[in-house]
């Protein structure tokens, strides 16, 4: 089984602001290669984002900007299973491509988040976060290191092939298909079958799409749609003028919410509406 495993972490809620890559290349299950790297995002870093990954403006001084790395970018993703947890990842590096007017990568992805949702039924709706699945297969590994993460990816995935007896090839249409049995409660707003069931998201600020549209199209997606930050939203989603105020400094009640939860412990990733409307594009691209 060959492929590719990759990770990165940004410097603040705009997924185009990458800070570090850690990829990881696999050839018959094996590690063969390793690459991660510091990158200078040419953007502020926000203390959330600091608080999470531990890196600082500090430490990308003299790290290549994201430009300087397409190349090897190119050499592991191009024409490879890339495996990431969640689609998060992909969306930075399609940002970052984008924010530097490069083109897209010919990869081809593989989501280990949905893989492990199609596996072990207990992370069917939730639960599935990179941290909980690797404690589940026994895997160590030290969170919010890009290459570390990376290679917990890949764990995940190689876990669910001997788990299920599904090959690389199988996962790939696997994950397009309905989750299967998830426990019987019918009280949703997502749709069960989209990719991001079990997130619970909420919008703040001024969107660029109507409120009522973003919700619908949040719906379509799978995630469950609320009209405040609770102790079980996992997405806020911040209008991109509001977010670019004073460098993130001007915010919502919500975004201020959502920042108390995260310092109390909560999993929650507060992204642009730009990279929304991103995660959607792809969702609804691999559907």
């Amino acid at each position: 089984m060959n492929f590719v495993a990759i990770d990165v972490e940004t410097a603040n809620a705009d997924m185009a602001s990458i800070c570090q890559v850690g990829i990881a290349k696999y050839v018959n299950n094996k590690l063969v290669e390793e690459w991660s790297s510091l990158i200078d995002p040419e953007d502020y870093f926000d203390y959330f984002n600091i608080k999470v990954h531990g890196i600082t403006e500090k430490n990308v001084v003299g790290s290549p900007i994201f430009p300087k790395v397409v190349d090897k970018l190119d050499y592991f993703l191009t024409e490879n299973i890339c495996v990431s947890h969640t689609h998060f990842d992909r969306v930075s590096i399609s940002r970052a491509l984008n924010k530097y007017d490069y083109p897209e990568i010919g990869a081809i992805w593989l989501d280990s988040a949905m893989v492990a949702r199609r596996t072990w039924t207990e992370f069917s709706r939730n639960g599935y976060g990179l941290s909980n699945v690797c404690d589940k297969i026994g895997y160590k590994f030290k969170h919010h290191d890009a290459l570390e993460d990376a290679k917990a990816a890949a764990h995940i995935l190689m876990a669910a092939v001997e788990v299920t007896g599904l090959d690389l090839e199988s996962w790939l249409k696997r994950v397009k298909q309905p989750l299967g049995s998830v426990d019987g409660s019918s009280a949703r707003d997502g749709d069960t079958q989209g990719k991001y069931y079990g997130e619970v998201i909420a919008f703040t600020g001024a969107l660029q799409i109507p409120r009522r549209e973003a919700a619908d199209i949040a719906a379509s997606i799978g995630c469950s749609v609320t009209s405040t930050v609770t102790k079980t939203t996992s997405i806020l989603v911040v209008g991109d003028q509001d977010l670019s105020k004073l460098s993130g400094y001007k915010k919502s009640s919500k975004h201020r919410k959502a920042e108390q939860l995260i310092r109390d412990g909560q999993k929650i990733r507060i992204i642009k509406e730009t990279d929304f409307k991103e995660l959607v594009r792809i969702a609804h691209n691999d559907s």
